[in-house]
């Protein structure tokens, strides 16, 4: 019950939580620049070149915001009057790497890209951190220019505004939208959310009896005989229950499937767990390699563990061609539940959710493999 209580119930409102500050703050952001003026001039700079993918000069702001969070992202999209224009931009909008892509890009960058300055002034892995933003961005408008063609709509587009004399802000207006944006998403989102966060908790938490009996038999027992390890034991028997649960137990199942890709079966573990939000996939790693929370001290330790990981014919796991390829899945993939709760509410429909889901997971697997047969 404690577990429940603390990793499922605290740990799914603290996934609708976190976003309140963002969704706040870039709605009040949004709304000194709408009151200002400057916003339909961004709009208006930027419309021919949005235009040339299906989207509207009005989409930059959406996409721009994502690179925070998706999900306050694709909330703003709603002041685009297009219905096709809108549903574009909220396709394409996940595609910008959030601050939720950090901890997995950092991690993975110190594990696989050397620490080395290109002409003494450039760090190589500051130009693989810039190189994932700038692939996010090819890609949306690389997309959204495809999906132009297959989303029909009647309604003309035009692109009519007037632009505003500049004024001073209207601090009680920015103070009512924030509230109220906070408070839909809460409300709204936050429902489905907490839902899959428990689904997630419950995968994570059980497994087979049998299973899940031996191992604690078996942690028991070296307890018994070891009681000045306890701490490391305990470390090591969490993650051997997460390995035999059932998320552990879909977790090599999809084994042979992301293979090609060159992960084994605890990054699949990672890529279930992940998708109640990216940044878990630190946390779980550290659980598989019986590391404990991921502090700066113990960051480090996952990072030498990993490095050590030996796949069956004595290559490591985490070469240079698995890292990128991980970077680039994490980077592609719809590993957010937050934001597949936000589209369905946007829409009305689980219809987008759902083709969002599948094209970005099918992007993500085939640009993951090419990455890594290239690499490799």
């Amino acid at each position: 019950w404690s577990d429940l209580l603390i990793n499922g119930i605290v740990a799914g409102l603290g996934g609708i939580i976190i976003f309140v500050p963002q969704i706040m703050i870039l709605f009040g952001l949004i709304t000194i620049l709408e009151d200002t003026g400057y916003m339909a001039r961004i709009s208006f700079l930027t419309d021919k070149l949005m235009r040339k993918v299906g989207l509207n000069g009005k989409s930059v702001m959406p996409m721009i915001s994502a690179f925070a969070c998706a999900v306050p992202a694709i909330m703003s999209a709603r002041n685009i009057e297009n219905k096709k224009e809108r549903l574009l931009t909220i396709l394409v909008t996940p595609l910008m790497s959030c601050s939720a892509r950090l901890p997995v890009y950092t991690i993975l960058i110190a594990l696989v890209i050397p620490q080395k300055m290109i002409g003494g002034i450039v760090s190589l892995q500051g130009l693989v951190m810039m190189g994932l933003y700038k692939l996010g961005i090819v890609l949306a408008m690389a997309i959204s220019w495809i999906a132009k063609w297959f989303i029909q709509n009647k309604d003309k587009s035009f692109f009519i505004l007037e632009l505003p004399m500049y004024r001073a802000p209207r601090w009680k207006n920015i103070f009512t939208t924030m509230i109220q944006k906070a408070q839909i998403f809460v409300f709204e989102a936050g429902k489905v959310i907490m839902v899959i966060s428990l689904l997630l908790w419950a995968m994570s938490s059980y497994g087979p009896g049998e299973r899940m009996a031996q191992v604690e038999a078996e942690f028991a027992a070296k307890k018994a005989a070891q009681p000045e390890a306890l701490e490391e034991l305990e470390k090591a028997e969490a993650s051997a229950k997460l390995a035999n649960s059932y998320a552990g137990i879909l977790g090599k199942a999809i084994e042979p499937a992301i293979e090609p890709l060159g992960y084994d079966w605890k990054i699949g573990i990672a890529l279930i767990t992940s998708f109640a939000a990216r940044e878990v996939f630190v946390g779980t790693m550290a659980t598989l390699y019986s590391v404990g929370d991921s502090d700066d001290e113990s960051g480090l330790l996952l990072r030498e563990k990993m490095q050590q990981e030996k796949k069956s014919d004595g290559s490591p796991v985490y070469s240079l061609a698995t890292g990128l390829s991980l970077m680039v899945f994490y980077l592609l993939a719809m590993q957010c539940m937050s934001t597949l709760a936000v589209v369905k509410r946007e829409t009305r429909s689980w219809k987008w959710p759902m083709i969002q889901l599948a094209y970005m997971t099918a992007l993500a697997y085939v640009m993951s493999w090419l990455v890594y047969t290239i690499a490799s």
